[in-house]
């Protein structure tokens, strides 16, 4: 079995082993380059780093993912709060920032992603205490 790498280890923490397992299996020649720069320089180079929180660093990512229009990452990072230790109301103090700093709309849709999300993680959650 071979070793996993700080940035794996980081990645895997922050989105689960199922979102990773699931990346990995996807991969093929052609993007396997840009998955080891993402998880060189976003995971072991920036996530790893101990000068944030996880949850620091949640709540900023989804701040500029919403704040750049990023909709599939905003539902991915929203779902990483499990792991992060962000809240719902971090997500929202977050993106209240974002209707002030880069606009209300980008908000608008940040928030109608971060409530679908939240509600299939809390429905999941609920199915699964059952």
């Amino acid at each position: 079995m071979e070793a996993k790498s700080k940035g794996e280890q980081t990645r895997r923490s922050v989105l689960g082993d199922a979102h990773v397992d699931r990346a990995i299996a996807a991969r093929t020649p052609f993007d396997e380059p840009f998955q080891e720069l993402i998880t060189a320089s976003a995971w072991e180079g920036l996530w790893s780093r101990p000068n944030w929180s996880k949850r620091d660093r949640s709540i900023v990512t989804i701040a500029l993912l919403a704040a750049l229009g990023h909709e599939e990452e905003i539902a991915m990072h929203v779902r990483a709060t499990a792991n992060t230790g962000a809240t719902e109301d971090d997500i929202r103090e977050a993106l209240m920032h974002v209707a002030i700093y880069a606009g209300v709309p980008a908000a608008n849709t940040a928030f109608r992603i971060a409530k679908r999300t939240l509600a299939e993680m809390n429905a999941a959650e609920g199915g699964a205490k059952e």
